[in-house]
């Protein structure tokens, strides 16, 4: 099992910034793959982007070149650095943890709002 504590949420101003951070109760090392999942009112959750345990990365085609994914394994935390925000990024952002692929975790999800 896993334990995932999001934060960094909250409300930006559109072209603004802001990081999310997700700390795991376990080394990031055992996990295959850690990511960030979204869902805005009314939709589907979706991939915003992911992290495999060697270190590859995949993004979501709306974030490409405005969102990073990043990790630091000494403090096992998984974090998404969101820049050039816009309105449609609103959602709440899930970070997630698949120890395989029938065991995934999911965190309580945080709230990101862009808006003027």
């Amino acid at each position: 099992q896993v334990q995932l504590v999001e934060s960094g949420g909250g409300l930006v101003q559109p072209g603004g910034s802001l990081r999310l951070s997700c700390a795991a109760s376990r080394s990031l090392f055992s996990i295959n793959a850690m990511g960030w999942y979204r869902q805005a009112p009314g939709k589907q959750r979706e991939l915003v982007a992911a992290v495999a345990k060697g270190g590859s990365t995949n993004y979501g085609d709306s974030v490409k070149g405005r969102f990073t994914i990043s990790r630091d394994t000494f403090k096992k935390t998984v974090y998404l650095q969101m820049n050039s925000l816009k309105p449609e990024d609103t959602a709440v952002y899930y970070c997630n943890a698949e120890l395989s692929k029938q065991s995934v975790y999911w965190g309580q999800g945080t709230q990101v709002t862009v808006s003027s």
